[in-house]
């Protein structure tokens, strides 16, 4: 089936479906069109009652094949964990991205973000954990990832700043979009370490290609436009594309959120930074903004995902920040000898026998111990 507008054609295969799977008060897992491919509900809206329901029972529905596999994967009735949804995040942002031709964009991108920001809420410490520990043999998915890294602290340093709900999800908006022509270029970059000068100019290009691409897809809100146009200007000048000496404030937030991702996110040909010696420098170049201060404060010293060794003499991996920044709750992934352990013990640094006696770069470790599943780590599977 083919997707028609303004003269171009995007070709989309689609699967009919009943709206017996759509439910009042409950957001659509997936995307649902009309035999003519047009938008009716986004992915993660909410049916807001019988009246809506009932109306789109009259028609014949329609979702995207790969989307409609996704959902029944689910066993019925069973909600699907937080890594679970992360897991699927970085498809649903290739799907949305991809989709920028398509009449509805802006619902579209309003939807995922809304459903991102619900994600980082039900759990602050996982969305971190997943900024932290980073995977490695995903790099060629670098652009996805790190434009879900930056949308996730989007959310959580605007919140612990006492920005509005509409101004976070701009910035959400804007950090999951403000890199959607060069998403491959990222990936090929984080994976090899060097650039054509075609990829070059590409990358110097982007901003500006973003920012015409949204309003042709019908993005009109002017803050999302603006912050991904500047994001890559400099207060008091040098930055690209247009140099000006004050980008909107909006568009400096989203500077700081996408340098320090990129500094604490490894590539092939280098490690990540870690997250102390990047929220120093963050620190040094924004000394008494509120958004910085509010990265630093998320992430803390010992942030979740964070390898740290006890006093007990077992090695362990930050899963949840503690009541105070270096009184972490770890998961113990080595007995007291550094053996690994078949089942983690959830460790309170609070309690002296189990203090933090040091943090730890996750490159010094064993391959193994890096590949123990999350899911084991926060006791989610034995």
């Amino acid at each position: 089936m083919a997707v028609g507008d303004s003269g171009f054609t995007v070709a989309i295969e689609l699967f009919e479906v009943v709206a017996d799977q759509l439910r009042v008060g409950r957001g659509s897992p997936f995307t649902v069109r009309d035999e003519q491919g047009k938008l009716l509900l986004a992915v993660g809206s909410v049916v807001s009652g019988e009246s809506q329901l009932s109306m789109l029972r009259q028609r014949a529905l329609y979702v995207e094949v790969d989307e409609q596999a996704a959902a029944s994967d689910d066993e019925p009735g069973r909600r699907r964990t937080v890594f679970e949804r992360w897991q699927q995040a970085p498809k649903a942002l290739d799907r949305l991205l991809g989709s920028l031709k398509q009449p509805g964009f802006a619902a579209r991108c309003e939807a995922l973000a809304d459903e991102l920001i619900a994600l980082v809420s039900r759990d602050p410490d996982i969305a971190i954990y997943h900024v932290v520990r980073q995977d490695s043999a995903q790099l060629i998915r670098y652009g996805l990832h790190h434009s879900l890294h930056c949308a996730l602290l989007a959310q959580l340093a605007a919140t612990r700043a006492g920005w509005s709900a509409l101004r976070t999800r701009q910035l959400v908006q804007a950090a999951l979009t403000m890199n959607l022509g060069i998403v491959d270029v990222q990936g090929l970059y984080a994976r090899l370490g060097r650039l054509n000068s075609a990829q070059r100019e590409r990358i110097k290009a982007h901003p500006e290609v973003a920012f015409n691409k949204l309003r042709e897809a019908g993005v009109d809100d002017a803050e999302w436009l603006q912050a991904v146009l500047q994001h890559h200007e400099r207060t008091g000048g040098g930055g690209y594309p247009e140099n000006i000496a004050k980008p909107a404030d909006m568009a400096q937030a989203l500077r700081m959120i996408d340098v320090f991702v990129s500094k604490v996110s490894a590539r092939a040909v280098r490690p990540a930074l870690p997250v102390q010696t990047a929220a120093k420098q963050l620190f040094a170049s924004y000394p008494q903004h509120p958004l910085a201060t509010a990265i630093i404060k998320e992430f803390g010293i010992v942030p979740p995902g964070h390898y740290v060794q006890l006093a007990s003499g077992e090695l362990a991996i930050v899963v949840r920040r503690g009541a105070t920044a270096v009184t972490p709750l770890a998961a113990a992934v080595t007995d007291e000898r550094g053996q690994p352990v078949l089942s983690t013990q959830l460790r309170n640094t609070a309690e002296p026998g189990f203090a933090l006696r040091s943090t730890t770069p996750a490159d010094k470790h064993l391959p193994h111990l890096q590949r123990v599943p999350a899911e084991r780590l926060y006791g989610l599977v034995s």
